[in-house]
């Protein structure tokens, strides 16, 4: 079973940095895109920031210059890095990628990781 496990959440001070990482586990499967997603309280789900297998990145407006996507395609992994943080960045951030399991594409979230950026 493929599945998605993040890590690097926490609580920081606005201005402070942090680094989520997703990996993906599982066998017999090609990871397609990969990006992060967040969702605070009251709040949709929105898109922060995706990267493709071939490292093309597109981010959020809220987040361009203060956000880095990356990718590590021997370890099935993606980071965000996280900089110059504001207390509207706090929410759940989820993990999303997409994985070839022969010829389908099948859609793969994490579970979350909370960042709270608070004084």
């Amino acid at each position: 079973q493929t599945q998605l496990v993040e890590s690097g959440g926490g609580l920081v001070q606005p201005g402070g940095s942090l680094r989520l990482s997703c990996k993906a586990s599982g066998s017999d499967f090609t990871i397609d895109d990969m990006g992060w997603y967040r969702q605070a309280p009251g709040n949709e789900r929105e898109l922060v920031a995706v990267i493709s297998r071939g490292g093309s990145t597109k981010y959020a407006d809220s987040v361009k210059d203060r956000f880095i996507i990356s990718r590590d395609n021997s370890r099935n992994t993606v980071y965000l890095q996280m900089n110059s943080l504001k207390p509207e960045d706090t929410a759940v951030y989820y993990c999303n990628a997409g994985a070839w399991v022969g010829s389908h594409l099948l859609p793969l979230w994490g579970d979350g990781t909370q960042v709270t950026v608070s004084s």
